[in-house]
């Protein structure tokens, strides 16, 4: 039997995904720590894609072969940490062999608590598998005993407290994630700034070769697709080497550019707006000044000024 390949499943409980990969029903509605090695499945009795109304936090190790999310393969041969958030889709297991732990949360489970409103700012969770968090020795170390904390919670200690460690052990684990993944940036700085450069130099192209009267200014989107990049993870990458986030940079880009034309052409405001790709020169005008402190006219005049005296 063949997986139809436009078709994609919903899991709207946990009892629904421990149901089809052959797991015992969850200990807890709202939270389920699973064995990988355990799940038990054939894979071509699985719907071609996946969605689920829940949060998916993994670490696999030892994985062989590649997993593949949205159009790119991650290799996972030497294992990581990936997070999915409700409402993603991602492909559903091929059946290779793996083994790690992961933890399926519904967002009820963090109601009254301030973690709800966190998790909702860690952009990892919108990163794609080919952008899964590696972890040294000690840090892999941290966050099983993390999970395994979770789980003796549920399989032994269900009383008037075990929610309040739970979520308090959740939101640790993912407060050293977000260490783990801002220390990824940095130790892997080389090659993010070979990303840098070509992401300068497409929005260089892009704005220097005219393309942005017939395809409008480019959006956050645009760029990650060139990099192989999910927006997040380009835009916290940015941010981790620069100060700025993959928009700021668009609209630095776009005003230095817009600068070089008021100073050396004599096209009108609306001209300018067009050439860079706006709809709308009121758009443009508010963008400039909002980046300069003035207005497009305003520019051109005082650099007029200053180069006549």
């Amino acid at each position: 039997m063949k997986k139809e390949e436009n078709i994609v499943y919903k899991f709207k409980s946990l009892t629904d995904f421990h149901r089809m990969f052959g797991l015992p029903k969850p200990k807890h509605p709202l939270i389920s720590h699973i064995d990988i090695k355990e799940m038990n499945y054939e894979p071509t009795d699985l719907p071609a894609s996946l969605i689920m109304d829940f949060y998916k936090i993994a670490f696999k190790t030892n994985l062989c072969g590649k997993a593949k999310y949205g159009q790119n393969y991650y290799d996972f041969s030497e294992g990581g940490l990936v997070f999915t958030s409700p409402g993603q889709v991602f492909e559903s297991p091929d059946g290779t062999a793996t083994s790690g732990k992961m933890l399926l949360i519904h967002p009820d489970l963090f109601l009254s608590y301030s973690v709800s409103k966190k998790i909702k700012q860690y952009g990892f969770f919108s990163y794609a598998a080919n952008e899964a968090l590696h972890l040294a020795d000690h840090d892999r170390a941290t966050v099983l005993t993390l999970f395994d904390i979770i789980d003796e919670e549920l399989t032994s200690r269900i009383d008037d407290f075990s929610q309040d460690v739970i979520v308090s052990q959740i939101g640790l684990l993912l407060n050293y994630s977000n260490r783990f993944y801002k220390r990824q940036f940095i130790t892997r700085k080389a090659v993010n700034s070979d990303q840098l450069q070509k992401l300068e130099a497409i929005l260089d192209q892009y704005f220097g070769e005219g393309k942005a009267v017939s395809s409008g200014v480019p959006t956050v989107q645009d760029l990650a697709d060139r990099l192989n990049l999910s927006p997040g993870y380009m835009s916290d990458m940015l941010r981790a080497l620069t100060g700025q986030n993959a928009q700021q940079l668009i609209h630095y880009k776009l005003v230095e550019k817009a600068k070089d034309i008021l100073s050396t052409t004599d096209l009108s405001v609306a001209e300018i707006a067009y050439q860079l790709g706006f709809e709308h020169p009121q758009s443009f005008s508010r963008l400039f000044k909002s980046k300069t402190e003035l207005s497009p006219f305003k520019f051109r005049t005082s650099f007029a000024q200053q180069h006549k005296s």
